[in-house]
């Protein structure tokens, strides 16, 4: 009998802690620890559980390409789009700690029918589906608030209207070569990564921190000629520095290529979109949150985005998000 053991530990190594077991651990750090929160982000994580599964057998079972109608935004909806907006609304629905939810794909509120339930989500349900088709990385945006009205009574506007810096947690889901879901509750952020074989999420990126600067700049150079003459001037500047240029195109996947290894996301305001193409309560605001807490910044070229006041559930705005030094030498 062989005596030679390591290659024995190597397979005994434990898997490591899991999301539900991590939140457990993590919920004395809640503003309002009675579990409520630490349940519904376990209802968003097997909700992305089942977006992921979908999105694996995409091109098996028909599900890419167009559905063939319009958001309320005017893009034109993906077949996955439907299907993660239904899934997500599904499983918070079912939960039962969310009373009511805005998602990108719907102009109304959705109300859940859990009138007693303390929170409401604000989702991007599928962010980047386009690129489904070309089987590159995609994701979900989420933010949650605790609700301003009664508990007992009717969601109302007001309770998504209280601004980025009242978000008790955010996050995004990242559906690439390897499944993650990272969020923060204000706490600092922490990454998980799904196993497939296991059905759980399981921590990986603990105390995730982004690089003070970088080397990456990311933003679609097509528009370039329609940019402001300021942020022009930035994207030559990088050119000269022999910066890198990397745009996926999915918003989830570019923020988090840049928080991991240091760059900066832009998606200024053009003649076409003078108000800036990119939402402010369900995909801004988040992932704003995400980057303060990871020590970068965003703005919208005037103010940090968690200062901006929401005006309507679809309001646009610019976004420059990344690491601060970064940010701060754009604005000048």
């Amino acid at each position: 009998m062989s005596t030679n053991m390591e290659p024995v530990k190597t397979y005994a190594l434990p898997v490591g802690v899991t999301l539900d077991r991590y939140i457990m651990r993590k919920q004395s750090d809640f503003s309002f620890a009675t579990g409520e929160l630490s349940q519904l982000l376990r209802d968003i994580a097997l909700a992305g559980k089942i977006i992921n599964r979908e999105i694996n057998r995409a091109g098996l079972i028909d599900v890419t390409g167009a559905y063939g109608a319009n958001n309320v935004q005017g893009e034109c909806q993906q077949k996955l789009d439907v299907i993660a907006n239904i899934r997500f609304i599904r499983a918070l629905k079912n939960g039962g700690e969310v009373c009511a939810i805005i998602s990108e794909e719907d102009e109304e509120i959705i109300y859940t029918g859990n009138d007693h339930a303390k929170y409401v989500v604000a989702m991007d349900p599928l962010d980047g589906s386009s690129n489904i088709d070309v089987n590159v990385s995609i994701g979900t945006i989420f933010s949650i608030y605790r609700r301003v009205t009664p508990t007992g009574t009717r969601a109302t506007i007001d309770d998504f209207m209280q601004g980025g810096r009242k978000q008790v947690a955010a996050g995004y889901i990242l559906y690439g070569s390897s499944t993650m879901l990272v969020y923060t509750t204000g706490h600092g952020i922490s990454g998980f990564t799904y196993d497939h074989s296991l059905g759980e999420f399981f921590l990986s990126h603990a105390e995730i921190n982004s690089p003070v600067t970088g080397t990456i700049y990311s933003c679609n150079e097509g528009n370039y000629p329609m940019f402001p003459a300021a942020v022009r001037d930035y994207v030559d500047s990088c050119r000269q520095k022999n910066f890198m240029a990397r745009y996926i195109g999915s918003l989830v996947a570019d923020f988090h290529r840049n928080m991991i290894k240091g760059g900066i996301y832009l998606y200024p305001p053009t003649e076409k979109t003078p108000k800036g193409k990119l939402r402010l309560l369900y995909e801004c605001f988040p992932l704003a949150f995400l980057a303060e807490q990871a020590g970068g910044r965003a703005s919208d070229g005037f103010r940090d985005i968690l200062d901006i006041e929401p005006t309507n559930l679809h309001q646009r705005t610019p976004l420059y998000i990344g690491a601060r030094q970064l940010v701060e030498e754009l604005l000048g």
